[in-house]
Formats: C-alpha cells, sequence, structure tokens
C-alpha cells in the first residue's frame, strides 16, 4: 500500500509546479515594475514563508489524514481547493495585470483556510496548529497586495 505522506507530497508538489507554470515572463516584468508601501522591507524572505507555509500545509494534511478513522476524502479536497487557491494567486493578478485579482484571491484563501482549520480540528489538533502559518500569513500577503493596488 502507498504511504499517505508519499501520495499528500506528490500531489501537492504537482499541483504547485503545474500551478507555478501558468506564471508568465510578462506578468514577472508587470509585477516587478508595480511600487510597493516602503515598509515592505522583507520581501526577499516571502519565498521562505511561502515554502514553509506548505511544507505547514502538506504536513498538516497528513497529520489529519493519520488521525481519521477513515479516509477523509472531504478534507483532503478542502486541502486540495486551498492550495489551489495559493498557487493562483500570483497567476491571476499575471494574467489579468491586476492587483485587485490577487487580493480577492489571497482573500478567498484564508475564507478557505479558516474553513479547513475549523473542520480538520475535531479529527487532528496538531493538523489545525500546522495550518496557524498560513492564517496568519495570508492575511498580511493580502494586505500588502491590497496597499499595493492603492498605491498602483
Amino acid at each position: 500500500m502507498i504511504k499517505s505522506w508519499l501520495v499528500i507530497g506528490v500531489v501537492a508538489i504537482l499541483v504547485a509546479f503545474g500551478l507555478g507554470r501558468l506564471n508568465t515572463p510578462e506578468g514577472y516584468r508587470w509585477f516587478n515594475r508595480q511600487r510597493r508601501p516602503h515598509w515592505l522591507t522583507f520581501e526577499g524572505l516571502i519565498p521562505v514563508i511561502w515554502t514553509v507555509i506548505l511544507i505547514c500545509g502538506v504536513w498538516s494534511a497528513y497529520n489529519a489524514w493519520e488521525a481519521a478513522a477513515s479516509p477523509p476524502w472531504g478534507l483532503m479536497a478542502l486541502y486540495l481547493l486551498l492550495e489551489v487557491a495559493i498557487m493562483l494567486y500570483t497567476p491571476s493578478m499575471f494574467w489579468f495585470k491586476n492587483l485587485r485579482a490577487g487580493t480577492i484571491v489571497g482573500a478567498a484563501g484564508w475564507v478557505l483556510g479558516v474553513i479547513l482549520a475549523i473542520l480538520v480540528y475535531p479529527v487532528s489538533t496538531m493538523a489545525t496548529v500546522l495550518l496557524i502559518p498560513y492564517l496568519l500569513w495570508s492575511p498580511i500577503g493580502t494586505y500588502v497586495t491590497w496597499v499595493m493596488e492603492g498605491l498602483n
């Protein structure tokens, strides 16, 4: 039998790389021309922050799977939907060349994260704890995008 951590990890990596391929060079150029708030001094750390958050998300899904009495397909579908929302944040801005698209996707992802955390709590407290980095960071990233929208 295939291990749950392997399936969850492979699916997460495929989704991340698959949706990451939707980013375009034109989108990168457009985004790099956008003005940023003067207090955004941590932009270089954002890839590291997101890597940690995505690892915590995979670990959370694994904990939820292992703690459930039977395979929690509904929860796994929500984890997948949350990762899709996270990974569509950048392509949505790049496609539309619109920061509001990122703000909307970021806010929708946070709502999905809250719903997932509430639903997974009865199954695994640890799985919920591992969602906290996302629940804390997502509003910050969404707020930065919203502020950038006002500057541009």
